[in-house]
């Protein structure tokens, strides 16, 4: 018991002090690829719990995932009280609740959907906190994204899933609050403190509403699956999005993270064999230009890191 309690209390001092620091570490070859690193364990994630689906349920996949992240996110950061204003306390509980609804909504989304169409659509929350930001030119991007939308989704062939589309455009939504709430929080707490706050918010609020459900569908082997995606998703991506952010400015990070739904559809094509027609193939690149060119044309820096990771 003493050498576990003496191990975390390592890891957490190193884990804090690490992500902590607020200066720019050289090098944005090496924060480029941590970038797509964080992408590609966010969609390899997302794709390995569709097994994890099949099993629990979309709220149960994702009530798991959750729960394991804010167990190690404790450990980890060990998060005073004396650290939070009730200012900044309120953002990180409103962030927890936030998240809580990304997560199983995208979820649901998943369970409906292919996983690149359920990115691309998901995506759609980033890009629209991009597009409200940009400058003169703005309007351009949302019409780019809209034509992606339509050939993602196909209505003329009335084949779509639109209770799987609708989650995924809820999901969007929480992710646009998702990411004002953690620039509110980076502003007001160091480093990835408000994360250990508001990831247990969302882990009880997922417990609320999947956890009756799930526990008696709980085995060993399900518990440990869990473990191993929290580890792939968020934790691993935090921590890699945070070291990338320290050797690239906001725009080239948030450049990047526009590919992701790109990255979706590959991860779904390799692991899934989900294999997307040619019209969800040119929808998929539709969001991505506009993901791209709404960054780049972004008007003012944000106050802070707008982190990608969808959990």
């Amino acid at each position: 018991m003493f050498v576990f309690v003496a191990w975390t209390g390592t890891v957490h001092d190193r884990f804090t002090n690490r992500m902590i620091t607020t200066q720019r570490w050289p090098g944005p070859r090496s924060g480029a690829g941590m970038a797509v690193a964080a992408m590609m364990c966010v969609q390899l994630g997302l794709a390995l719990t569709v097994g994890l689906i099949d099993q629990l349920g979309a709220d149960g996949a994702g009530w798991l995932r959750l729960a394991w992240a804010a167990v190690l996110l404790l450990v980890l950061v060990r998060p005073r009280p004396a650290d939070f204003t009730r200012s900044a306390l309120l953002t990180c509980v409103l962030l927890g609740v936030v998240t809580a609804g990304l997560t199983l909504l995208f979820m649901a989304a998943l369970e409906r959907l292919p996983l690149g169409t359920a990115a691309a659509l998901e995506f759609l929350g980033p890009l629209g906190v991009a597009v409200v930001r940009g400058g003169v030119r703005r309007w351009v991007w949302p019409v780019v994204a809209a034509v992606g939308v339509l050939l993602l989704t196909q209505p003329w062939h009335g084949e779509v899933d639109l209770v799987g589309v609708g989650f995924a455009l809820a999901a969007a939504c929480c992710w646009a609050a998702y990411i004002v709430l953690t620039q509110r929080a980076g502003a007001e707490v160091e480093g990835v403190r408000a994360l250990a706050v508001s990831m247990p918010v969302a882990g009880l609020v997922a417990t609320v509403i999947a956890g009756p459900s799930t526990l008696p569908l709980l085995t060993w082997e399900l518990v440990v699956a869990g473990l191993g995606l929290a580890l792939l998703l968020p934790v691993t991506p935090f921590v890699l999005e945070m070291l990338a952010l320290r050797r690239l400015s906001v725009t080239t990070f948030g450049t990047l993270m526009a590919l992701e739904p790109a990255f979706a559809a590959l991860i779904g094509l390799v692991v899934l064999g989900q294999i997307p027609g040619l019209a969800a193939a040119l929808g998929v690149a539709c969001v991505v230009i506009a993901g791209v060119g709404a960054e780049r044309t972004e008007a003012r820096t944000p106050t802070g890191p707008a982190l990608a990771v969808p959990l």
